[in-house]
């Protein structure tokens, strides 16, 4: 059976991340991976959420792949991951992440 790709995160607009950060810590069972001004990284039981500022960060689905590359030129981002954006037939931005291994 082929390795499938996974989902790591779904990235949600916000007005402001840290009081939307105390909201979601607040209502739900989660925890904060990572935070900063411009973006936050919450995670669940089966996947994470990011909270992003719309100027700084596009609203976007995730997915983790061992092909990332083929997308696209790889960032490094401050947190140490790789991507790549694209946008899927209807436009929505896509975040290809790469897999290290």
């Amino acid at each position: 059976m082929a390795h499938l790709d996974s989902l790591d995160h779904v990235a949600i607009p916000v007005a402001d991340v840290a009081s939307s950060v105390d909201w979601y810590t607040r209502t739900f069972q989660c925890e904060v991976k990572y935070q900063d001004e411009t973006w936050a990284l919450l995670g669940f039981e089966n996947v994470n959420v990011a909270l992003v500022i719309p100027s700084q960060h596009p609203a976007h689905i995730a997915f983790a792949s061992q092909q990332a590359a083929r997308f696209g030129e790889l960032k490094t981002h401050r947190d140490g991951t790789r991507s790549c954006y694209v946008k899927d037939p209807t436009g929505n931005a896509v975040e290809i992440m790469a897999v290290d291994e």
